[in-house]
């Protein structure tokens, strides 16, 4: 098995244990602030170390950003059209929703934001084995956090265990494809390699900053958020200088 096709398995395994171990929660308010916040400091590192950064020295500041431009507008405009709800702030999106389920609209909002993560991994393999094997293990261990949210709103939502564990399995394979899906088109137009880099950094940083700070800063500990984040600060700036 090729080194993309582990770093994909890695991002599906760290949301899938998540996913399984909301079945011991009972309550969705356990460390909600907290693992998002942490989730945002690796997003946060992983945008500029593993993807800005070498969009910049391969490509220089005009395709670098082109890229974060097209990486926020695709994002912003995939949020603009399309129903979803993320676990604190609600419900977003033009499409009317009367006829969808919660449930729905959950899974949703977390493949949205699984999309960029995926795609980073995949477009900073493309650059480089080791950069996206390190990505690919900080975003995997972020989203164990990241799946047991999903799945404990889900459990909230459905009043059920397996839909919701089943749906936080879905969104990790969701993010593996797309993985794929960024590795082998910039292996294979290698030209553009410097705009799908910036592309993939652009999403991130516009996931970070316009939700997850916004979910984190709402209610809570603000001091217990800040914590999280640095450490996945930390966390991610480690993996990214030891491997």
């Amino acid at each position: 098995m090729s080194e993309i096709w582990l770093n994909s398995l890695l991002l599906l395994v760290g949301t899938s244990v998540g996913s399984l171990v909301a079945v011991f929660f009972k309550k969705i308010s356990v460390s909600v602030n907290l693992n998002l916040s942490f989730a945002g400091g690796v997003m946060m590192v992983a945008s500029f170390t593993s993807l800005i950064l070498p969009a910049l020295q391969r490509g220089g500041f005009l395709q670098t950003s082109l890229g974060i431009i097209m990486g926020f507008a695709l994002i912003g405009l995939i949020e603009y059209l399309f129903p979803h709800e993320h676990v604190i702030k609600g419900e977003e999106g033009i499409i009317k929703t009367e006829k969808l389920k919660k449930l729905f609209l959950i899974v949703a909002g977390v493949i949205i934001h699984n999309i960029p993560e995926g795609f980073a991994v995949g477009v900073s393999s493309a650059y480089s084995l080791e950069k996206g094997t390190a990505t690919a293990i900080a975003i995997a261990i972020q989203d164990v956090p990241e799946g047991l949210i999903v799945s404990l709103a889900l459990i909230v939502a459905n009043k059920g265990i397996v839909v919701p564990v089943l749906a936080g399995i879905i969104s990790g394979i969701a993010e593996s494809l797309f993985c794929l899906l960024g590795f082998y088109t910039f292996e294979s137009f290698s030209a553009l390699l410097p705009v799908g880099l910036g592309l993939g950094g652009g999403a991130m940083i516009y996931i970070t900053v316009k939700e997850v700070f916004p979910e984190v800063y709402s209610q809570g500990s603000h001091v217990v958020s800040t914590l999280g984040f640095l450490v996945g600060f930390l966390l991610m700036l480690l993996l990214d200088t030891t491997l």
